[in-house]
């Protein structure tokens, strides 16, 4: 069993010992919290050399359960099912069908599970957790699948009046590729590691964040994925007269570690700016990950919600061996309950001349109420010789209760 969830378990009666009351204790049970999400998505992948077009109908349900405070301490309890609505006509990762992937493995999975001890600046969690660090560029859950990404360690959070620092330790990383069985084919559903993660974000007098990271990712199950990174982001929005101007430049030094037998060391840049006015929102930005000549070489971001990144057809999702250099612009329009999105994507080799290709991005969002929405979304990715051209589109709906 995973040692963070003997110390899971152990937990309760230890923090419990002092205080045997069932009816307290029934109390905080009793008036906990009991969510229900329902997330329906059909996704529709054409891509050129497949002469067959994915057509993926999922239904997520997702119940979840916090439990109200019993003195400093909470627990937290969250199941996913994913079920397949009509055929199966796409590649889920493991069926090995002829068609385009949809990353969407079916089945029952425990998403999370853990434990909470609250001070007034302090959190500790242990167990099965989300963590989402700055904008998920390096450490996030994948949200955007059926099947999320969460982590089995223990976390430290402290909020101070102006600096928030996180910090996790995680021996197991659970993918979006599960639930499945070890015999299973495909990508595995899980990776031990022995991971370090140290996020401090700082607010300044002048406007903005300061973020100072430390990202020691010891994957065992993928020694060639194994990284360290140090790195600063500050990010913030100036507020004029009459628009408000978002900006976010970062930068982060990467190199080899762990058990990872390639040494090598690349960088990370990001610079972006926008103008904000009360309904819309323009941004251009230049995001670089360093390549090489030398396969195993370039800037890697393993952890990522790499979906948010580089185009919504997933293209890019891990650095090819010249690296990335993404040029892109967006659009983004409220009205009512209603939101637009535009993005366009120009990918080149960071590292020799190699061009990758091109994308088009936009959705169209509906809030019903707090309880109900509806998503439509495409991409249309024109390949210059990386992966092929492929037109995705998404028609989803969600309900909350």
């Amino acid at each position: 069993m995973n040692r963070f969830w003997c110390v899971a378990l152990l937990l309760p009666s230890l923090v419990f010992a002092e205080d045997k009351q069932a009816a307290t204790f029934s109390d905080a049970v009793s008036d906990g919290d009991v969510n229900l999400i329902f997330r329906y998505r059909f996704e529709f992948v054409d891509q050129t050399g497949t002469s067959k077009q994915a057509e993926a109908s999922t239904l997520k349900t997702r119940l979840n359960y916090k439990s109200a405070p019993y003195g400093q301490v909470s627990f937290f309890a969250e199941v996913d099912s994913v079920l397949y609505v009509g055929s199966e006509h796409f590649n889920n990762t493991q069926n090995g069908a002829a068609y385009p992937t949809v990353a969407d493995p079916d089945g029952f999975d425990l998403n999370q599970l853990y434990f909470d001890i609250k001070s007034q600046d302090v959190r500790f969690r242990v167990g099965r957790q989300r963590i989402n660090l700055d904008n998920q560029r390096f450490v996030g859950g994948v949200g955007w699948r059926q099947n999320e990404q969460t982590f089995d360690g223990l976390s430290l959070l402290y909020n101070a009046d102006k600096v928030d620092i996180n910090y996790a330790y995680v021996s197991q990383v659970n993918r979006i590729f599960g639930p499945k069985s070890s015999s299973d084919p495909g990508p595995a559903e899980e990776l031990d590691a022995n991971m370090h993660l140290l996020n401090a974000k700082i607010a300044l007098t002048i406007p903005g964040n300061l973020s100072l990271y430390a990202y020691m990712m010891d994957l065992e199950d993928a020694p060639a994925a194994s990284n360290q990174t140090l790195g600063i982001r500050y990010a913030g929005t100036v507020a004029l007269e009459n628009v408000k101007v978002p900006f976010a430049f970062e930068f982060a030094k990467q190199d080899d570690h762990g058990d990872n037998l390639t040494g090598y060391s690349a960088n990370y840049l990001l610079a972006e700016v926008g103008l904000q006015f009360e309904q819309s929102t323009f941004k251009v930005g230049y995001e670089v990950l360093e390549g090489s000549t030398v396969a195993g070489k370039s800037f890697r971001t393993p952890l990522a919600t790499g979906h948010k990144f580089h185009g919504w057809a997933d293209k890019l999702l891990g650095t090819p061996t010249g690296g990335i250099e993404d040029v892109y612009v967006s659009f983004g329009q409220a009205f009512g309950a209603n939101q637009l999105s535009v993005a366009w994507h120009n990918f080149e080799a960071e590292t020799g001349n190699a061009s990758y290709g091109s994308e088009i991005d936009a959705s169209f969002s509906h809030k019903f109420n707090k309880r109900y929405s509806l998503l439509l979304k495409t991409a249309l990715y024109g390949s210059d010789g990386h992966s092929k051209d492929t037109e995705k589109f998404w028609l989803m709906f969600t309900a909350s209760f």
